[in-house]
Order: C-alpha cells, then sequence, then structure tokens
C-alpha cells in the first residue's frame, strides 16, 4: 500500500503542462493493484489461487514501474524520483517472490 501511496501523491502533483488523464488514470489503478491483488489472492479458497493473485500484483508492479519510467523520460518526474520508486519496486517484487515459493512449496 506504501507504492500506491506514494504514487498517488505524485500524480497529484504531476509536472506536465498537459493533462494526460489515460496515464493518470492507469497509474493509479495498476500501482492500487498491486495491494489489491494481494488482499484478494489472501482471501481466495485455494493454493493456486493464492499465488495466481501474487503473479498478478506482481505483473501490476512491472506495470507501474513501466509508466513511471515513461514519465520520466518526458520529465513529469525526476529520475531521483523513478529510482526511488524503482528500488522499492525491487523490494516489493522480492517480497512477493518469495511469498509464491513459499506457498508452491506446500502444494
Amino acid at each position: 500500500m506504501e507504492f500506491a501511496d506514494v504514487v498517488l501523491d505524485l500524480v497529484e502533483n504531476l509536472n506536465s503542462s498537459l493533462k494526460h488523464y489515460r496515464l493518470v488514470e492507469q497509474i493509479e489503478a495498476c500501482s492500487v493493484s498491486i495491494s489489491a491483488n494481494i488482499a484478494e489472492g489472501k482471501g481466495r479458497e485455494s493454493k493456486k489461487e493464492y499465488i495466481r493473485f501474487r503473479y498478478i500484483a506482481r505483473g501490476s508492479l512491472y506495470e507501474s514501474i513501466s509508466i513511471l519510467t515513461l514519465f520520466e523520460k518526458r520529465k513529469w518526474i525526476s529520475k531521483e524520483v523513478l529510482e526511488n520508486l524503482e528500488k522499492l519496486g525491487v523490494e516489493i517484487a522480492s517480497m512477493l517472490k518469495g511469498l509464491i515459493n513459499a506457498i508452491a512449496k506446500t502444494l
């Protein structure tokens, strides 16, 4: 949720003279989707579904980083902001991988 919170704060102050509403909506959706899919997977009945939702969360994470990279290329965010979010993204991806591996061992 921390990742989504940071991204939501970021887009509220986006440094773009144009309003790229679709891109803003997409980064909001995919960043929030990370923790939402983790939570949804937790509520599922089977371990296989639990794992599947972890993979979906990881996909949303990579989508978020991709859009943030585009924002940096367009100078809407600084390289430092992107690097900090990428660092947080690597931590989240590592945690997701650990969860997936731990659950998969019990199948």
